[in-house]
C-alpha cells in the first residue's frame, strides 16, 4: 500500500489522507462502533482527483464503487456497529442549463467545479427529467451486498437549495439510511429522543451550519450528532470515510467520543486539521 498522510488531532480524532477504499486497509477490524457519513453525489461536483468516488461514467459504477468502499467499513465495524449513509439523488438530463437545482452550476463552489449530467444514462430505463432514485439504489446495493437495512429517515431542510422548476415541487429533503453489520447491533434509544420524550422519529428537520468551514457540500453538525448518540457510547471510535470538512469529527469530539476521518482531498484535509485542531501532527504510514 503506498503511503498516505495521517493527522493526529490532539482531540482524539485522526485524519488519514487518501482514498478510503485503500486507506481503510490500515485500520484494525472490528475496532470502530459507529460510522457517519456522506460520499460525494454522483454528477454533481469536481473535486478534482482522479480517484473521487462521484465523477463515475455512469450511476451504475457509482453505485458500485459505494457498494465496494462500504464492504470496507463493514470489516472495520464492530460486530454491533452502524452505519448511518446520506445520499443526495439528482435527475437524468439530455443537456439543459440553469441556476439551480440539483444538476446545476454552483458559481461559488470556486475550483470544486459541479460536474452537468449532460447525457441521460443508458441504465434502469432512464428517460430525460427522469428522477435517478440513488439513494435507494445504493441502499439496495449494500443490503445485497451483506448490510442489514434498517430504517431510512428523511432529511427536511430549512433552507434547502433553491430551483427554478415550474413542472414538479421543489426538492427540500434528503435521505439517511441506517444500516447495521449484524441483527443484533447497539442503538441506544435514550441517546436522542423527541422533545415530547418519545422515540425518536424518522423525520429530521435540520437547518444548515454557518458555511464557514471551506466545504461546498457539509452537512450539519446536528446530523452527525444525532447520529453518534443514537450509535455509540462515549469512548467509542466514530469512523467518516468521506469526512469533506470534518463535520463528523468535530461533533464525535463534542460528545466525548475518538474519531477517524478519511478524506482524498488534501485541502480538506488541511481545513479539517485547522477546524478540530490547529496543533497536531503529522505522520506517514
Amino acid at each position: 500500500m503506498s503511503k498516505h498522510r495521517v493527522v493526529n488531532v490532539r482531540a482524539g480524532t485522526t485524519i488519514l489522507e487518501g482514498d478510503c477504499r485503500e486507506v481503510l486497509q490500515a485500520v484494525a477490524t472490528a475496532s470502530v462502533q459507529c460510522c457517519v457519513t456522506s460520499p460525494p453525489y454522483w454528477g454533481l461536483r469536481d473535486y478534482e482527483h482522479e480517484l473521487q468516488i462521484g465523477a463515475e461514467p455512469t450511476p451504475i459504477e457509482y453505485v458500485e464503487n459505494l457498494v465496494f468502499a462500504f464492504r470496507e467499513v463493514r470489516r472495520v465495524l464492530a460486530n454491533d456497529g452502524t452505519l448511518w449513509l446520506n445520499v443526495g439523488d439528482g435527475y437524468a438530463r439530455n443537456g439543459g442549463t440553469g441556476s439551480c437545482g440539483p444538476n446545476a452550476k454552483v458559481g461559488n463552489t470556486k475550483k470544486l467545479v459541479q460536474r452537468r449530467n449532460c447525457r441521460v444514462p443508458e441504465c434502469w430505463g432512464l428517460k430525460d427529467r427522469d428522477l435517478l432514485g440513488l439513494p435507494w439504489r445504493v441502499a439496495f446495493g449494500l443490503q445485497e451486498d451483506g448490510w442489514i437495512l434498517r430504517s431510512h429517515i428523511t432529511w427536511v431542510k430549512k433552507a434547502p437549495m433553491p430551483e427554478s422548476v415550474r413542472n414538479r415541487p421543489s426538492n427540500a429533503t434528503e435521505s439517511i439510511f441506517l444500516f447495521a453489520k449484524s441483527p443484533h447491533y447497539f442503538y441506544d434509544n435514550e441517546g436522542f429522543r423527541e422533545p415530547s420524550g418519545a422515540n425518536l422519529r424518522n423525520c429530521w428537520i435540520l437547518g444548515p451550519d454557518p458555511n464557514g468551514n471551506g466545504h461546498p457540500a457539509a452537512y450539519p453538525r446536528e446530523l452527525a450528532r444525532r447520529c453518534i448518540l443514537l450509535g455509540s457510547r462515549k469512548g467509542d471510535t466514530i469512523l467518516d470515510p468521506f469526512s469533506g470538512s470534518g463535520t463528523t469529527g468535530a461533533a464525535a469530539s463534542e460528545l466525548d467520543r475518538k474519531a477517524i476521518l478519511v478524506e482524498l482531498n488534501a485541502q480538506f484535509v488541511t481545513d479539517s486539521e485547522h477546524r478540530l485542531s490547529g496543533d497536531v501532527q503529522r505522520l506517514l504510514i
